[in-house]
């Protein structure tokens, strides 16, 4: 998916990030990474992956510097693949997508939930502004041009906004390209993060379809 991101998309964030993480296995590597696993073989038995298919995830990852290549046995060589600091960075973005993806479910068709690891209550995920704690998925907050966007005239926010929204929309639809013409506006100000927001128990929680690494504890995500 990277090669066919533009070479005028790549300031964009979102074509940035999706040439990194936007590959379907890439994600579920990840999301395994964080449950815990590790080594090769754990993730093509959890994920069943072939060979040269994971050989190839992981190498990328390990270049973009989401992973770290570590050996832990000589002979004959082992290696392991262990998050780095960039790579834990996104987990809030994993924790997302997946809620996301269950607010479409029913709450009886969801096979993964997000849960309080001590109370075993059921976490809604929201996107928050750092400084205010405003919730920052409404109209109050738009994108607009940063500083190293590289022309255009300048716009106001909304404007600005709208053509962001129109010009990411384009095709290839999953490629989400940003144009390199955006308008020279200030950045957003305030940096954002995700906060779970924990909800009451709602009755057992389905059984977790997927198997966790021995050294795994606690909830996963």
């Amino acid at each position: 998916m990277a090669q066919k991101i533009r070479l005028e998309d790549r300031e964009c964030p979102l074509s940035a990030t999706l040439g990194l993480v936007g590959e379907w296995w890439t994600l579920l590597i990840l999301h395994d990474a964080f449950d815990g696993y590790s080594r090769f073989d754990q993730f093509q038995e959890n994920l069943g992956i072939s060979s040269s298919l994971l050989a190839s995830r992981l190498k990328r990852l390990v270049s973009a510097g989401l992973l770290d290549r570590r050996q832990y046995q000589a002979n004959p060589a082992r290696y392991e693949y262990l998050l780095t600091e960039l790579g834990r960075s996104l987990r809030p973005v994993v924790v997302v997508l997946a809620a996301w993806g269950n607010a479409r479910l029913a709450p009886t068709e969801r096979s993964m939930v997000l849960v309080d690891a001590q109370t075993g209550a059921e976490a809604e995920p929201v996107l928050v502004d750092r400084a205010t704690g405003r919730r920052v998925d409404g109209p109050d907050f738009v994108f607009t041009a940063g500083p190293a966007a590289s022309r255009g005239p300048l716009r106001s926010a909304p404007q600005a906004t709208a053509a962001m929204t129109s010009t990411c929309s384009a095709e290839p639809p999953w490629a989400l390209g940003c144009p390199a013409g955006l308008p020279n506006e200030a950045p957003l100000t305030a940096p954002t993060e995700v906060t779970a927001r924990a909800g009451p128990p709602s009755g057992p929680r389905p059984a977790r379809a997927r198997s966790s690494p021995a050294h795994t504890t606690g909830a996963s995500w």
